[in-house]
């Protein structure tokens, strides 16, 4: 499996760095999104905790797929420009109990 980033920027006002992925995985169907965060923290020296991936599409014919990697600064920045959503994802935050629409 390789990892190619391009499109990189850096924004300081949501304290992050953000790229897009490329991820070239021959054979395989896919890769998880875990793994993907394990490597991009390695890749760029930082937590796989203020790793933040998504938006991932596999092109027709399998072998590469497309996606977004966000690295925060720290956990509080990651916290708070996330959606909530990813934070439950990540195992950081609850998921809303809403209860069904009562008539």
């Amino acid at each position: 499996v390789t990892i190619r980033t391009r499109k990189f920027l850096t924004n300081r006002l949501l304290q992050r760095k953000q790229m897009v992925v490329d991820v070239i995985h021959p054979g395989l169907a896919n890769v998880s999104k875990d793994e993907l965060r394990a490597k991009i923290a390695k890749m760029y020296k930082a937590e796989k905790e203020v790793v933040s991936v998504f938006g991932f599409k596999t092109h027709f014919g399998g072998g590469k797929t497309t996606g977004f990697a966000l690295i925060y600064d720290n956990l509080e920045a990651l916290k708070k420009f996330e959606p909530r959503y990813r934070l439950v994802r990540y195992g950081l935050a609850e998921p809303p109990k809403g209860g069904r629409k009562q008539r």
